[in-house]
């Protein structure tokens, strides 16, 4: 049965509210919810960017049923990846086995704020150190780590799940395709591609789960929905080797100054129609994802779109 899930866009509300919704979400009959883990918003109309992890952290002890995934951290530059292993480790023991750790090589946007941004050779390289590291902590024991970016002198996690972390692992073409086939327990990406799964498949062997995400904006209004969509999301059409490189809101609004309300209502569907947002879900399970999350986009929403999810949306995906 494909999961479908919600996700917590820290982006776009506070945390307090962050958590309040991921209960709500658990209530309404999500399967599971997904959180961003940034330092910026992309838009300085979304207005918030709180620390992913203290969401995380509390949603696993205010939540019982639904699974958690951070959807994804990079762990080359703001965060090393031995402190990102512990973190891991300490939300999935405080979701009792809940949590997956979604992983991927970042943006400019969140990683800028400690330093240079490394060129895509050298971050990808980094990435897969970062994965080394991570996957030896959290198998247990010992590790002593000298790489060309990354030193771990001697770490070890004194609370580890008895059970293993699984690892998701954000993709978009051969070359993340090979190394989330080393790595990673789940595939994760952004777009329904078909020939990730298909590749995936082949590289990792089939039957492991497929994570996707797919912005929607439902509302009683569907020209109201097409706006704030607009003033909110028109960004997701720059692209990730463009999303990758900006690196600030300002940059992401002077590059998305020529886009326009009905460009952006093509990539994300817009007003009361349930079955059209369900289409859009839809979509991924065709490619062959197993697990989709929906973004709701508009903080003020949220509670009113949970309650329809309870009543429509998830019926009609189920």
């Amino acid at each position: 049965m494909p999961e479908i899930g919600y996700t917590l866009m820290g982006e776009q509300s506070p945390p307090r509210q962050l958590v309040d919704d991921a209960v709500a979400a658990e209530r309404a009959g999500f399967d599971y919810a997904v959180c961003s883990d940034h330092y910026y918003p992309w838009l300085s109309e979304q207005g918030h960017s709180p620390y992913a992890w203290a969401v995380l952290g509390a949603a696993a002890y205010a939540t019982d049923r639904m699974g958690l995934m951070s959807y994804v951290t990079c762990p080359i530059r703001r965060y090393h990846p031995a402190v990102v292993a512990q973190k891991a480790a300490t939300v999935s023991l405080l979701s009792q086995g809940r949590f997956i750790l979604g992983l991927g090589a970042g943006e400019n946007l969140n990683e800028h704020v400690v330093g240079a941004w490394p060129h895509v050779i050298e971050r990808h390289a980094m990435f897969e150190e970062a994965l080394e590291i991570i996957h030896a902590l959290l198998s247990g024991g010992v590790l002593h780590y000298s790489g060309n970016y990354f030193e771990v002198p001697e770490a070890q996690l004194w609370d580890v799940p008895e059970l293993p972390v699984p690892i998701g692992v954000a993709v978009s073409g051969p070359d993340s395709i090979d190394l989330a086939a080393r790595y990673a327990d789940v595939l994760v990406a952004t777009e329904p591609r078909p020939e990730l799964v298909t590749a995936f498949d082949s590289a990792a062997g089939p039957g492991k789960p497929k994570y996707g995400q797919v912005p929607i904006c439902w509302g009683p209004d569907e020209d109201a929905c097409r706006k704030i969509a607009y003033d909110q999301f028109r960004w997701s059409g720059l692209g990730w080797p463009v999303n990758a490189e900006l690196p600030g809101p300002r940059s992401f609004a002077s590059a998305t100054k020529s886009a326009t309300i009905d460009q952006v209502a093509q990539e994300v569907t817009c007003g009361p129609d349930v079955g059209k947002h369900a289409e859009a879900v839809r979509k991924y399970f065709d490619a062959g994802f197993t697990h989709v999350a929906v973004v709701q986009i508009g903080a003020d929403s949220q509670r009113a779109f949970l309650e329809m999810a309870e009543r429509e949306l998830l019926p009609a995906l189920r």
